[in-house]
């Protein structure tokens, strides 16, 4: 497995991966150098991530690998059906994963979700469009919302 470690705006991103396809990118709240040596399994996650931050990229094109149980599995890559600047419920998660009675299961699922930014858990939102449930902290849900959907500045003249 290798390890690779990317700053962000958002702080320190731990990636993770190998030649099967990324495992984890998580973000760190410890002070920790990033990485000049990237091993090249791990090369195209640090250069579209660059781009994701730098405003020029919306969709991720990247081997996937995550762990998890089957649910889990079908929860996250629902989340790669939501667009870009758009936002979902987990109630609607659920209705589109077919079962509207497992939205505690589908919170769940969201918040193990292995691959931050790539697998877009922040872009689900509580049913009365409230931030909750962020384990990168809300502040990082709002930052990346706002990133992806900047607020419209209208003309005072």
């Amino acid at each position: 497995m290798e390890i690779a470690f990317l700053k962000t705006p958002l702080g320190i991103a731990e990636i993770k991966g190998d030649e099967m396809g990324l495992v984890s990118i998580s973000i760190l709240n410890d002070k920790i150098e990033y990485s000049s040596n990237v091993a090249p399994s791990l090369n195209d996650a640090i250069q579209q991530l660059q781009e994701y931050f730098a405003g020029e990229r919306k969709e991720f094109q990247l081997k996937l690998n995550p762990q998890g149980t089957p649910f889990q599995k079908k929860v996250w890559k629902s989340l790669l059906e939501i667009p870009y600047g758009d936002t979902t419920s987990y109630l609607k998660l659920s209705h589109f994963l077919g079962n509207k009675k497992a939205i505690r299961a589908v919170a769940a699922a969201n918040s193990k979700n292995p691959l931050w930014i790539v697998v877009p858990c922040h872009r689900v939102i509580g049913t009365d469009g409230s931030l909750t449930g962020y384990a990168g902290g809300l502040w990082r849900k709002k930052w990346l919302l706002e990133h992806e959907n900047p607020p419209v500045q209208t003309s005072l003249f």
